[in-house]
């Protein structure tokens, strides 16, 4: 299963994600720089800055930059990644910042029903514009 989140909620896409994960599909996130996360965009810059410097540099927790490895970390945090079956069901998981070549020509799935024109608010960041503000180079 491929699933595009250029202009969805991430939060809905990822649990949705996760859940078809754990049922034991394959399931490739494409697009993830395009997914949008509600909310007031300094508020929202500035809790994920706090995550990031919450770490110590040896010893963690390590929270990732690029909107890819975001999204991924999203899906984690929705599955019991301590347990076997939550193990398995993130290595069923991939995530892309665009549509790779191996890809290119297969049926992607869109889902109308978690796009940001959903949203009550019209308040929103997009992830790419957050893994910049979070120091990521390849965006």
């Amino acid at each position: 299963m491929i699933l595009d989140a250029k202009d969805k909620i991430i939060g809905r896409l990822a649990s949705y994600a996760a859940k078809k994960a754990l049922l034991g599909e394959e399931v490739i996130i494409v697009n993830c720089s395009g997914a949008v996360i509600s909310g007031d965009k300094r508020k929202i810059i500035e809790k994920y800055r706090a995550r990031r410097e919450r770490r110590t540099i040896r010893r963690g927790p390590f929270f990732p930059k690029s909107a890819d490895r975001i999204v991924k970390r999203m899906i984690r945090g929705m599955l019991p990644y301590k347990q076997e079956k939550g193990r398995k069901a993130l290595a069923r998981v991939k995530c892309y910042v665009s549509i790779p070549k191996s890809l290119e020509g297969k049926e992607i799935i869109n889902l109308k029903q978690y796009d940001k024109e959903n949203l009550p608010t019209t308040k929103y960041i997009t992830l790419k514009d957050l893994s910049k503000e979070l120091g990521a180079k390849n965006e």
